[in-house]
């Protein structure tokens, strides 16, 4: 299959809104952590939290499908910069499954399904280890960390291909003209 010169809608709003979900979810959770029994936020928060990113995983799910039929566009840069790209990418999914399943795990170790929105419920395992959620939460809060990272990374390569280098590797993603 030839290689397209840049992603297609579908793939650009899938990443674009991906990044904002998932940056908004980060910046909830670290606030969450600190909200008291007495605030007002205290079960709204979480909710919204576990609801967005349950959405956020079919979405993920739906961006993995779509790869597999939409070709994507050939990474520029050197050779050593492509096998990054290639690598830091697989690491971001896998840094997502890693959230998505660890956020499960803390929301139904209690045995209680996820209300997502209150349109459905996402059924819970119930407990399946000693300490479920306090590991799970740990591996969440450290998996969300190096998300954010290398989401940085991920960007910051972005602007120097399109700044030092001027290739078309933005281009690519916002839709422009090369």
């Amino acid at each position: 299959m030839e290689k397209p010169a840049q992603y297609g809608l579908t793939q650009r709003l899938i990443h674009w809104l991906s990044a904002l979900l998932i940056i908004g979810l980060f910046a909830a959770g670290l606030w969450m952590v600190d909200l008291t029994y007495y605030s007002s936020w205290y079960k709204t928060a979480p909710h919204w939290h576990k609801s967005v990113g349950l959405c956020v995983a079919a979405l993920t799910l739906f961006r993995l499908v779509w790869r597999f039929v939409k070709s994507t566009p050939e990474i520029e840069g050197k050779r050593f910069e492509r096998m990054a790209a290639h690598a830091a990418h697989n690491v971001i999914y896998l840094l997502l499954i890693v959230i998505f399943t660890s956020g499960y795990l803390i929301s139904t170790s209690d045995g209680r399904p996820i209300e997502v929105f209150d349109w459905f419920a996402v059924p819970a395992l119930g407990e399946l280890f000693p300490d479920q959620s306090d590991i799970a939460g740990t591996v969440h809060y450290y998996a969300a960390f190096g998300l954010i990272g290398l989401a940085v990374l991920h960007a910051a390569a972005a602007l120097k291909h399109h700044f030092i280098d001027k290739d078309n590797t933005l281009r690519k993603m916002i839709g422009g003209k090369s």
